[in-house]
């Protein structure tokens, strides 16, 4: 498989050309468990990148102590995205730090967690709750991002060398992408941070002439649901008003305790392998929109930013009115900082929703948006029987996958079904890559020449010294 490797905000191949990423997200389980069908349907439908979100708790379930069982799983998933060209990157996924022995959440094992006494409780409504009002929850965030000892070591010691063992277990797999060192991590001061952003919505809902309530008394009128009617009112400005009473906090968390982070873990794939990109998310608030700010470890060539994002309608009825203005102001801020880091960017969560179409709409406004920034990406998630849903179809369309040069702009136009790619064509005769799920009509070129077209499977490859490619596809 070709080794990918990050040129400023790009990836690219050893070959130098552009590589664009569009997979899947899938794991969270004990049962890690895909087969050759799998990535088959992952070659039918364009995915070339799978986000594998393991476990700490499943991997060192007792200090010092590896799960040799569910490793040899992971073992088996790349081997397989070997044999299928599918990328993965190892993410390292916690829900609320830990399932805390009740089974709500993930992360880290009981041995890792310092509650100071706190007991989480169940939810009572939403699954997240935890986040926003569990002591439990906060007390081990607190430690962690403090690295206070656990037997000697400290929490991020600990978690480093959870991290170095599987540099040396897959630094050397074909397959593998990167190493995507924590999911959303949570800030110390969270429940601060979300005292702060409720209390600055509430104020400017009942005190600003901008927020439209006079729409939300309609809404209810109209017997919409009151979260429904509320979410409706809640645009981009009043988004940022609520979320903007907490950036200094946020702000002081990027700087301090996850740069640091950042580079303890850095330092520890390092001293491993230099194989893999260093993939890094923000924190869990940050999906709201607000400024991120840590800072990519010194040295580091290989840094991949790894935003995540949703609208706040995501897995509720509600999702058939998810706002399209609302996630691109959220995506934007993601934007703003690739553009100060200078790195590529690979979404490595986004999407989500049911087995209703209604949603359908808000998906292919994102992957219109992915394209126009030239942004890799994998959709949340695959669970066993997805290919089967209706929004395969949407998300299966068709992408360059690698371009002979550096890529200008993308626009798939699905009602004409068009491919229009505009690129700085480089000085070498390789092809350039592009998945289509049913086929091509013709190719057209900016220069009238005829490009050399061959087609393996769902790639067509087209040889072109032309700045602009046009697929007319099926």
């Amino acid at each position: 498989m070709d080794t990918i490797a990050a040129k400023g905000m790009r990836f690219v191949d050893a070959q130098g050309r552009e590589r664009i990423f569009h997979g899947l997200n899938y794991g969270k389980i004990k049962e890690l468990d895909l087969d050759e069908n799998f990535f088959e349907q992952c070659n039918t439908l364009g995915f070339n990148v799978l986000r594998l979100c393991i476990n700490w708790e499943f991997i060192e379930p007792a200090q010092g102590r590896y799960d040799e069982e569910y490793l040899r799983r992971i073992d088996a998933i790349l081997a397989l995205a070997a044999q299928y060209h599918v990328h993965v990157f190892l993410d390292m996924h916690q829900d609320m730090y830990s399932a805390f022995g009740i089974g709500e959440g993930d992360g880290a094992p009981l041995w890792a967690c310092v509650p100071d006494g706190a007991e989480r409780g169940h939810a009572k409504k939403v699954w997240a709750e935890g986040y926003f009002f569990s002591k439990a929850v906060h007390n081990c965030f607190n430690h962690f991002w403090a690295n206070d000892p656990v037997s000697g070591k400290g929490l991020q010691a600990h978690y480093a060398a959870l991290w170095q063992m599987l540099a040396r277990r897959y630094g050397d797999s074909p397959a593998l992408l990167g190493f995507d060192v924590m999911n959303e991590p949570f800030p110390n001061q969270g429940g601060k941070i979300f005292r702060k952003m409720v209390g600055s919505l509430v104020s400017a809902c009942l005190t600003s002439p901008k927020v439209h309530r006079l729409r939300l008394l309609k809404n209810l009128l109209q017997k919409q649901p009151l979260d429904q009617a509320a979410l409706d009112v809640v645009d981009p400005w009043l988004l940022r008003k609520a979320t903007g009473a907490a950036d200094d906090e946020l702000r002081k968390f990027d700087h301090l305790d996850y740069t640091l982070f950042l580079a303890r873990m850095q330092k520890a794939l390092r001293e491993v392998t230099p194989n893999g990109l260093f993939m890094f998310e923000h924190s869990y608030y940050h999906n709201l929109g607000q400024p991120f700010h840590a800072q990519v470890p010194a040295g580091e060539t290989k840094a991949v930013y790894s935003p995540h994002a949703y609208d706040f309608t995501v897995d509720t009825p509600a999702y058939a009115y998810a706002s399209n203005e609302r996630v691109h102001t959220i995506f934007a801020a993601a934007r703003d900082y690739q553009q100060r880091a200078g790195v590529p960017v690979l979404v490595g969560e986004w999407g989500g929703g049911g087995p209703n179409e209604d949603y359908h709409f808000h998906i292919a406004f994102l992957l219109d948006l992915f394209d126009q920034w030239g942004w890799s990406n994998a959709y949340y998630a695959y669970t066993p029987g997805a290919f089967n849903d209706p929004i395969m179809q949407v998300l299966s369309r068709p992408y360059p996958t690698a371009v002979n040069g550096l890529i200008e702009s993308l626009r798939v136009n699905t009602k004409e079904q068009t491919l229009t790619l505009r690129y700085t064509p480089a000085a070498t005769d390789l092809p350039t890559e592009i998945y289509l799920p049913n086929g091509f009509l013709r190719v057209e070129t900016a220069d009238g020449t005829a490009p050399a077209l061959t087609q393996e499977g769902h790639i067509l490859k087209v040889k072109t010294t032309s700045a602009i490619i046009k697929v007319f596809y099926v």
